[in-house]
């Protein structure tokens, strides 16, 4: 199988022990396994939900191998692991995806470097990326986050020209620009969930937008909601991709609607969600805070809707 496909990708939460903030592997397991059973086509670890700027990079391979393992034991090989690889240098990114290799990943995740944001020039982030596209031994997905790299937006024009490299198979657009997305899925031929295409992917970056991107050519969605809510995402995905537009827009509300309570949420009120739901999930590693109860009350009500439709199906 291409390590890509179409369809539903959740980048993964990394979960701690309350007490030590050791990492909790064994509900890193079990949250795998719940997320590839809800139908996802793949899984990212080592993300921005992931908290990987906060892991060693020990505990990134043992994250890493850790959620491989999940996935083989509980017979689910056709669901792709994604694996963020971003460094500040090409030489520790390329070593981060050496590690990524070996622990079981099957494509990297890399959003530009940003500490020296003066000197990251439209050529010096091409550059970047050429370097490591060239030497990775898997597949590069370009992640474009402007809020995590000192506002570094990637426009089309240079998104257009990085992709046709061939070791860069797509887009994470979490810059939430659709016309961006339109434009390379259609310039670089992308993999829809009715055409094979050319095999690139074109993924929004958020659930709220996940019909809005499909409508435009997109390939399907990495979506921190997918963590809570990956049966809802499915659904909207294949109700596109049955061609039952008005029933996905009517779905697509309820997604966007809880999908901002949990974005606003950010990483300490997904997990929050988690265990007022499924009764795991833990918190935030330091320095990111735990939220009050107060604030876990408003979490658990303003995604009740889109909870209630996710244990309907």
């Amino acid at each position: 199988m291409p390590p890509l496909r179409p369809g539903i990708y959740a980048p993964t939460m990394t979960f701690f022990d309350p007490h030590t903030e050791d990492l909790d592997l064994p509900t890193i397991t079990s949250h795998t396994t719940r997320l590839a059973a809800a139908g996802l086509a793949g899984l990212v670890v080592m993300g921005s939900n992931g908290e990987s700027v906060h892991l060693s990079r020990e505990e990134k391979i043992l994250v890493t191998k850790t959620t491989r393992t999940a996935l083989d034991t509980a017979n689910f090989p056709e669901v792709s692991l994604m694996v963020g690889c971003s460094a500040q240098s090409v030489r520790e990114t390329l070593a981060l995806i050496s590690d990524a290799a070996s622990a079981g990943g099957d494509s990297v995740l890399l959003i530009p470097p940003s500490y020296y944001r003066y000197a990251m020039t439209e050529e010096a982030i091409l550059e970047y990326f050429i370097q490591v596209a060239d030497k990775s031994p898997l597949p590069v997905v370009i992640y474009n986050y402007p809020g995590a790299v000192a506002g570094i937006d990637l426009d089309s024009d240079l998104l257009l020209k990085l992709s046709k490299h061939g070791n860069v198979i797509g887009t994470k657009f979490t810059c939430g620009n659709t016309g961006k997305l339109a434009r390379v899925a259609g310039g670089m031929g992308a993999a829809t969930p009715t055409t094979e295409g050319s095999g690139y992917m074109a993924f929004a970056g958020m659930a709220d937008f996940l019909l809005q991107g499909l409508m435009v050519g997109g390939s399907g969605v990495i979506a921190g909601g997918a963590n809570v809510a990956p049966k809802a995402c499915v659904k909207v995905f294949e109700l596109f991709k049955e061609g039952r537009y008005e029933e996905a827009i009517k779905a697509q509300m309820v997604l966007s609607k809880g999908d901002w309570v949990l974005t606003k949420g950010a990483i300490p009120g997904t997990k929050a969600a988690l265990r007022r739901y499924f009764g795991y999930g833990g918190y935030p590693r330091a320095p990111l805070q735990r939220i009050t109860e107060q604030r876990e009350e408003e979490i658990e009500e303003g995604i009740r809707e889109l909870m209630e439709w996710e244990a309907s199906l």
